[in-house]
């Protein structure tokens, strides 16, 4: 089954390089069933980041995996964080 886990931070802290750092090394963090990570910023608030990270595996893990617990924790610290898990819909 194909997933998609959605760290969203709303900050007030502009392009943070310790943000970078941890985004780096959690990323190289050896991560069954991660398939790929993408990281995206808000087009007008550069503060907003969004890190996509796409799985796969048997079935989805209902409160996120332990990679996106962690940066969900670790964004606590820049600003407000919003966590979600979200599978494909059948068409």
């Amino acid at each position: 089954m194909n997933w998609l886990e959605v760290i969203k931070l709303r900050s007030t802290v502009k392009g943070s390089a310790l943000m970078d750092e941890l985004l780096m090394s959690m990323s190289k963090a050896g991560q069954g069933g991660l398939v790929k990570m993408k990281t995206y910023r808000h087009v007008a608030l550069d503060t907003d980041l969004s890190v996509h990270l796409y799985w796969k595996s048997d079935r989805p893990e209902p409160n996120g995996s332990v990679l996106g617990l962690r940066l969900a924790q670790a964004f606590k610290e820049f600003g407000l964080v919003d966590h979600s898990i979200w599978i494909e819909g059948e068409k």
